[in-house]
């Protein structure tokens, strides 16, 4: 028991990194995946894993030698103009997944709650703000590490249905895809929701916070050891791990029942809930909305705290959520301004699902000019000392800018 409790400890930022990335848009993403493709993209999971690991562990690391952010690297390393280019980018793209997720919220909490989705999206706004703003670093931390098991409802899913285990296993290993727009569409949204830019942001500065709240326990130096940065590694491995095994689970549940019986387009949250009908009968919605609604608090304070650190580290103003609001001002500024703009999505009546989706279609437009620079940065001896990139860090990181720039040039062409 006590080696599982000092496990627990000591995993944090790659675990609710990872279980962040399933939020609501990942969710709608991954279902539509199952709906629209069966077990046939199921290998993308797998595909996506180390792929997504590697950039995650790349931020880290920057994190953790320099005591930077993301932001504050690229201030170090690029011009002004494309420091400013990339984060507005970013934030663009952050707050739009704020206002996706919030809408998103809002249309299954009003499955079951007779209130206007507009005031339920306002009132989980105003949820969240006070949360990121009143509680302390430490306890929304541990707070977002039990938030992030939620996701884990799914992977039970395909044990309450007549599942083809072999023929899921097969689509897994061996890849297949029909080259259509609609499906280089989808892997276009799948490679932006797991391999997202605001994830990048939030890992980096996540490692500095974590670093800087134990140096202030210990009253120590900034020193980086090979044994933080194995706990490191295997923090980050194990959070993406799990954000791809719920992906999996996720996009099997969808194909053992929307799929299986003719339901290839998801146009509704309530269509979406279907796939976990056989689990919970007919509360499928009620879970399906508790698991959204879980994932948006989970996954909000991250897309809103990495627009901060962003926008922060540019402008030169004070940070972090281990700091008091009279002390960050400007930071949880940003905090409270992107949520606010985020909500015009539902205050607009715009389709959250539509958006959901085209938001990870968004990130797989931009991330490719993110992972570029940060290989640039770990590979700056300047900066990361001999904590550079490994030959196949770099292979790896490479291939993954490649694809996705490639999967969005295939997605425009065809």
């Amino acid at each position: 028991m006590s080696r599982l409790g000092s496990f627990w400890r000591k995993i944090g930022p790659g675990l609710v990194t990872g279980a962040s990335d399933d939020d609501p848009a990942g969710i709608v993403i991954y279902s539509q995946t199952g709906a629209q493709s069966g077990f046939g993209l199921l290998w993308s999971a797998l595909f996506t894993f180390p792929l997504m690991a590697v950039v995650q562990e790349m931020c880290a690391r920057i994190g953790l030698v320099t005591g930077h952010g993301l932001a504050g690297n690229l201030r170090r390393y690029y011009p002004r103009w494309i420091l400013v280019s990339l984060v507005s980018l970013a934030v663009a793209g952050i707050t739009l997944n704020i206002g996706s997720d919030l809408a998103a919220m809002a249309d299954v909490t009003h499955l079951f709650v007779p209130i206007p989705e507009p005031i339920l999206a306002i009132l989980y706004a105003i949820l969240i703000v006070l949360l990121l703003i009143f509680t302390s670093y430490r306890t929304l931390a541990s707070f977002l590490k039990w938030i992030a098991l939620t996701v884990l409802a799914y992977m039970f899913v395909p044990y309450f249905t007549q599942t083809n285990w072999r023929e899921a296993i097969f689509h897994t290993v061996v890849p297949s895809m029909s080259l259509n727009r609609e499906t280089v569409l989808l892997i276009v949204a799948i490679l932006g929701t797991t391999i997202s830019p605001y994830l990048f942001f939030w890992q980096t500065s996540m490692e500095v916070e974590d670093k800087q709240t134990k140096l202030k326990r210990f009253m120590a130096r900034w020193i980086v050891t090979k044994h933080e940065l194995r706990d490191m590694k295997e923090d980050v491995t194990i959070g993406m791990f799990v954000s791809n095994a719920v992906m999996w689970f996720i996009i099997v549940a969808a194909a053992v029942t929307l799929n299986a019986n003719g339901i290839t387009q998801i146009n509704t949250a309530k269509e979406a809930a279907e796939a976990l009908k056989p689990f919970v009968g007919s509360y499928a919605y009620i879970v399906f909305s508790l698991g959204i609604v879980s994932m948006g608090i989970l996954a909000i304070p991250v897309l809103a705290g990495s627009s901060s650190y962003a926008l922060a580290e540019v402008m030169g103003w004070q940070e972090g959520l281990n700091k008091k609001f009279h002390q960050a001002k400007q930071f949880y500024g940003v905090i409270i301004v992107s949520t606010l703009v985020g909500l015009l999505i539902p205050l607009f009546g715009i389709d959250p699902i539509k958006a959901l989706f085209y938001t990870g279609v968004f990130y797989g437009i931009t991330a490719p000019l993110l992972i570029f620079a940060i290989l640039q940065i770990v590979n700056n001896k300047k900066l990361m000392g001999s904590h550079t990139n490994s030959p196949i860090s770099n292979f790896l990181g490479y291939l993954v800018m490649f694809l996705m720039a490639a999967a969005v040039i295939g997605a425009f062409v065809l």
